[in-house]
C-alpha cells in the first residue's frame, strides 16, 4: 500500500523504525482506557505486531502511521473490518505535543476518503467518551453523528464514564 496523502500528513504502513514510538504510545497508561488495555506491552509484542500486520482482508484491521514533516506523530486504526456488511470501526491517536495543530482532522479526512473510495465501505463508526470534547468535535466536524449513548460503559480512574457511539454513512 502506498502512503495516503492528506494536506499536511501522510498515512503510511508501519515500519520497523516505528517500534519504539509505538511501544511508548501503547504503554502510556493515560490512554489505556481508550483501547481497553489492562497491562503493559513488551517491546517484543509490539515488534511482532508490526512485523505480522497482514492484509486488511485477512487481519480485519489496519494501523497506519500518521506522519508530518517526515516524523510519526500518531496512528489511525481501522478495526472490526467487515467487508461483507461494508463497515469498520476507526480510532485515532495523536501524540500529546502534536495535538491541536489540525493533524488529526487531516488524518481523519484522508482515512474517510480511503475507506469510502478504496475499500468501498458504506459506514464507519467509533466510540468516544462523552466528556472527550476534543474527539467529539473532531468526529462530528467530519460528519459523524451520535447514534446512542452507553451508560456507565467504562471505568476510568474508578469513575464510571458514559460513551457515545457515532456513525458516518457513505451517502
Amino acid at each position: 500500500m502506498q502512503a495516503l496523502k492528506g494536506i499536511n500528513i501522510l498515512l503510511r504502513a508501519m515500519e520497523p523504525e516505528d517500534i519504539d514510538t509505538l511501544y511508548n504510545w501503547e504503554n502510556d497508561t493515560n490512554v489505556w482506557h481508550i483501547s481497553n488495555t489492562v497491562a503493559p506491552f513488551s517491546r517484543y509484542v509490539v515488534e511482532q505486531y508490526v512485523f505480522s500486520m497482514q492484509d486488511i482482508y485477512t487481519a480485519k484491521q489496519l494501523r497506519l502511521m500518521i506522519e508530518a514533516d517526515k516524523k510519526p506523530i500518531g496512528c489511525i486504526d481501522i478495526f472490526d473490518f467487515d467487508p461483507t456488511n461494508k463497515k469498520a470501526g476507526i480510532g485515532i491517536l495523536i501524540a500529546d505535543e502534536m495535538q491541536n495543530k489540525g493533524y488529526a482532522s487531516d488524518a481523519l479526512q484522508t482515512l474517510i476518503k480511503y475507506c469510502f473510495n478504496a475499500l468501498q465501505l458504506h459506514q464507519l463508526y467509533c466510540s468516544i467518551l462523552t466528556d472527550n470534547e476534543a474527539s467529539l468535535k473532531l468526529f462530528t466536524k467530519h460528519g459523524f453523528t451520535v447514534c446512542g449513548t452507553r451508560k456507565d460503559w467504562l471505568i476510568v480512574n474508578n469513575v464510571w464514564k458514559d460513551e457515545h457511539f457515532l456513525q458516518l454513512l457513505n451517502e
